[in-house]
């Protein structure tokens, strides 16, 4: 009897379990690390941290500005790129002669 034959689901492994690859963190657990990683960027290491945040919000949202946009992914990455602009105008401020911002 070939009645079921190709028609089972060895040809298709994947359509009934997950599709994503698990080598990696997925999409909202980016998002979360990358919010963590901002907020605590702007108390220590901030031009080490505000970087990594912007990175993981960036990827949280899947490399793309279109689409529907997490919203840990979109705080992560706002909240990174300011972290780092921070960081380089403290930094900056620091090597003038003034030696401080005000």
């Amino acid at each position: 009897m070939m009645a079921g034959f190709g028609n089972g689901t060895r040809r298709y492994p994947r359509s009934r379990g997950r599709t994503w690859s698990r080598t990696g963190p997925d999409r909202a657990t980016l998002g979360i690390i990358g919010v963590i990683c901002a907020v605590a960027g702007f108390f220590a290491l901030g031009i080490v941290l505000g970087p990594v945040a912007a990175v993981c919000g960036w990827l949280a949202m899947g490399r793309s500005w279109a689409g529907s946009r997490s919203i840990p992914a979109l705080v992560a990455l706002v909240l990174g790129a300011i972290d780092t602009m921070l960081a380089i105008v403290w930094l900056a401020g620091t090597a003038t002669p003034g030696n401080g911002l005000l």
